[in-house]
């Protein structure tokens, strides 16, 4: 986006917000260039600049300009203003950050924590986590802004709430948002943990590419989707599951979700883990197969590939039907590196449409296992920091 279409949100606000938008970027800026980007009259500009300096939102640098007379001071966007709170929860471990409003880390931790002991003992966890992480960073509860939380199941996205997760007992239709609100006293935003996976990972080349597809291989298989910028997540949030997709061949390979021949049955960490057993190698989890596979293993190396080239099958439907920039694959088995992307490459490059792949870049993740962290409080800030509920937040403390 270039400097003469900043104003263009794409939605209804047209106050405060919209000038916030613009200054995110982080780069200092004078009232005279704000209103040659805005458009505004001066005292519109000043009266909107001044509600965002009340909220702290935006702060004078010390980056002043010379034009030959008085020095002309400088605005930026305050990304320590205030903090949001990010956890990624996965089947067995937890990552949990404060994050400023830039997503920069201020304290993180990481923990086994198995999804499985239900939602109340693993909430209660939580919040007694993020209280800790704000004391490391000095920062108190009446900083916070949202949270975001990913979980390794399908999620409503309108209600937060998890629906049948196959692997989350006693989670079905748990309100996550508002037992967590009413704790922490903030917004709540909850998705699965492929999609807040996919947000951090285009947060980190969204000056680059616009159509990206971010597949998560653990122990199981999933894809975030996104579009024009956006994260697609379909009409109730369950686009990009490709881990039930069926796989030509496989018909006898039962899933846990009660079909036959899906991906993840197929190619997911579990699946390898227990045919590598099978075989005779002590692996039980994804992390096994992985260090097979670095430390030369020849068997795990050719399941690692074979997966890639399952899983290349399939995204070589997904690449010509959406004709994604980027393909970035991530989650344990991911770790195998070269091995696994090897055998995707090989089947999405050889599948797919010409004109879908002459310019895709199928690579590694480049965040590792801070993007859904990242991912968590992109989904927060994108929400709070919108142009409309910037103006929102305006109004209700100005009583307009």
């Amino acid at each position: 986006m270039t400097e003469s279409t900043l104003v263009d949100t794409g939605g209804s606000a047209t106050g405060a917000g919209v000038l916030l938008s613009i200054l995110r970027d982080g780069r200092p800026r004078t009232r005279a260039e704000l209103v040659q980007l805005t458009g505004w009259a001066r005292s519109t500009l000043s009266l909107r600049l001044d509600a965002l300096l009340n909220q702290r939102l935006v702060a004078p640098t010390d980056d002043a300009m010379h034009s030959g007379g008085r020095p002309a001071t400088t605005f930026a966007f305050n990304q320590s203003a205030r903090v949001v709170l990010a956890a990624d929860l996965g089947v067995t471990h937890a990552r949990l950050a404060v994050t400023d409003l830039a997503t920069t880390v201020l304290a993180e931790r990481s923990a086994e924590m198995p999804i499985d002991r239900g939602p109340v003992p693993v909430l209660t966890w939580l919040v007694e986590s993020f209280h800790e992480l704000l004391g490391e960073c000095g920062r108190g509860i009446a900083d916070v802004c949202g949270i975001g939380v990913g979980l390794p199941g399908p999620v409503e996205h309108d209600t937060g709430k998890p629906v049948n997760p196959p692997i989350m007992p006693g989670w079905d239709r748990f309100a996550v948002p508002e037992w967590l609100s009413a704790r922490l006293g903030a917004p709540v935003l909850v998705d699965n943990d492929v999609n807040i996976m996919a947000l951090g990972e285009y947060w980190a080349v969204r000056s680059q590419v616009k159509h990206m597809i971010f597949v998560k291989i653990g122990t199981g298989v999933g894809c975030g989707i996104i579009s024009e910028g956006r994260l697609h997540r379909g009409a109730q949030g369950a686009a990009g599951d490709i881990g039930h997709i069926r796989v030509p061949s496989f018909e006898d390979v039962v899933c846990r979700c009660g079909n036959t021949g899906c991906l993840e049955a197929v190619a997911g960490g579990g699946a390898l883990a227990a045919r590598l057993r099978a075989a005779g190698e002590d692996t039980s989890v994804s992390r096994d197969v992985v260090e097979r596979v670095r430390a030369g293993n020849v068997p795990a190396i050719q399941a690692v590939r074979q997966a890639g080239r399952e899983i290349g099958t399939v995204l070589a439907s997904v690449v010509s039907f959406f004709n994604p920039s980027l393909v970035v694959i991530g989650g344990d088995i991911a770790e195998a590196g070269e091995h696994l992307l090897a055998g995707v490459r090989e089947v999405v490059y050889s599948r797919s449409l010409p004109l879908a792949t002459q310019h895709l870049g199928i690579l590694a993740s480049e965040l590792g296992d801070r993007a859904g962290i990242t991912g968590a409080a992109v989904m927060v800030l994108e929400h709070v920091l919108a142009p409309e509920a910037v103006d929102q937040a305006v109004m209700a403390v100005s009583g307009g």
